[in-house]
């Protein structure tokens, strides 16, 4: 229950917290000092709804003696109705306000991305479709100020992508863009059709949240790297030596691969940057598999089969079949608008992590 000595057990934990994290040793260690520090963080966010919640509750009590109280005067009782009434209007805001801030954090939305592209059924056409959403992620990236980096690229005889890697830098950026894995659809008619028949094709889409060292212990006897000519259309990324780098972990049977680089040492960087990710990724869906309950209450994060979303040019229409959200502007989507899709799968996800919080407690 959410009451006085609720809050002042959270008050308590920050101090411990503090004295923690100012304790001699704990500076010299990085990885207990990000622990430490994103617990502190996350307990006072809670702290500060929780002191919002309890302020309004107190309001609403004292307005309720006042309004009690037959020896009130006239304009102390108009004040506390006043007053009574713009509490409780606010009141179930901040309850859910508490609500969100208890659910436990994803370890994982304040790190960077790597986004990985890759043509599906449709041919030619789902390679275009695959520089088309590499196209709209990129403008959502430059209109959000994030950093946007080119790692792999697989291009198709029509100037579509096959497949393209990138990375996405920022803040909170796999909070932001996390729920893009799947399976994206598109309905259009292509250049080359003469009839004006729609044809409709599809793209994968993987997001992967980067890895850093200490999240994934990679060893060295685990990995096969061969090393082969790059290649690419035009002869841009052609060159005569072996700089194009191909990494096996034998241990999960994980292959990555990076030419984008004219340095072979350059290229290896990349695709360790990758494996790690990929590896990070695997260890927690083997995490989430015994949660199954929880990632069941998730609105889908990972599934790269799922078919999470439509694009229909004709109509101007993007539909996201996870939360049954249709817009008429997929014009402006295209060009990386793309805050009001993304706002709406947190807002749901959130919904569905309160539910079953609740059904938990329950």
């Amino acid at each position: 229950m959410i009451n006085k000595a609720y809050l002042e057990n959270l008050l308590r934990r920050i101090a411990e917290l503090e004295a923690a994290m100012s304790a001699p040793g704990v500076a010299a260690n990085p990885q207990k000092m990000k622990a430490l520090m994103g617990d502190y963080l996350h307990q006072k966010k809670i702290a500060a709804v929780v002191e919002r919640f309890l302020a309004l509750q107190d309001a609403v009590a004292e307005s309720r003696t006042i309004l009690d109280d037959p020896d009130a005067d006239a304009e102390l009782r108009e004040m506390a109705e006043m007053e009574l009434a713009e509490s409780e209007e606010r009141l179930p805001a901040a309850e859910k306000e508490v609500m969100v801030a208890l659910l436990p954090p994803d370890p994982s939305d304040s790190k960077n991305v790597i986004m990985e592209i890759r043509a599906g059924t449709g041919g030619d056409e789902a390679s275009i479709f695959a520089g088309d959403l590499y196209r709209m992620y990129s403008r959502y990236a430059e209109n959000k100020g994030l950093k946007i980096s080119l790692m792999d690229l697989s291009l198709s005889e029509v100037g579509g992508y096959k497949e393209v890697v990138f990375s996405v830098e920022g803040d909170d950026v796999y909070k932001k863009l996390k729920y893009e894995s799947g399976t994206h659809r598109v309905q259009r008619v292509p250049e080359t059709e003469t009839q004006g028949r729609i044809h409709t094709s599809a793209a994968t889409v993987a997001v992967l949240a980067e890895a850093e060292e200490v999240d994934v212990e990679i060893k060295t006897e685990d990995l096969k790297i061969d090393t082969y000519r790059a290649s690419g259309a035009g002869g841009q990324h052609v060159n005569t030596t072996d700089s194009a780098i191909r990494i096996t972990h034998l241990p999960t049977g994980t292959v990555v691969q990076c030419q984008d680089e004219r340095s072979q040492h350059k290229n290896k960087a990349q695709a360790m940057r990758v494996l790690r990710a990929r590896l990070y990724d695997l260890q927690q869906q083997q995490i989430e598999s015994k949660q199954a309950a929880a990632r069941r209450s998730q609105v889908g994060t990972g599934d790269r089969s799922e078919k999470i979303r439509t694009y229909n040019y004709p109509q101007n229409r993007l539909t996201d079949h996870r939360i049954n959200l249709t817009l008429y502007k997929l014009d402006r989507v295209m060009e990386g608008a793309l805050d009001e899709i993304f706002d709406a799968l947190y807002e749901h996800d959130v919904e569905l992590k309160i539910k079953a919080q609740t059904d938990k407690i329950g």
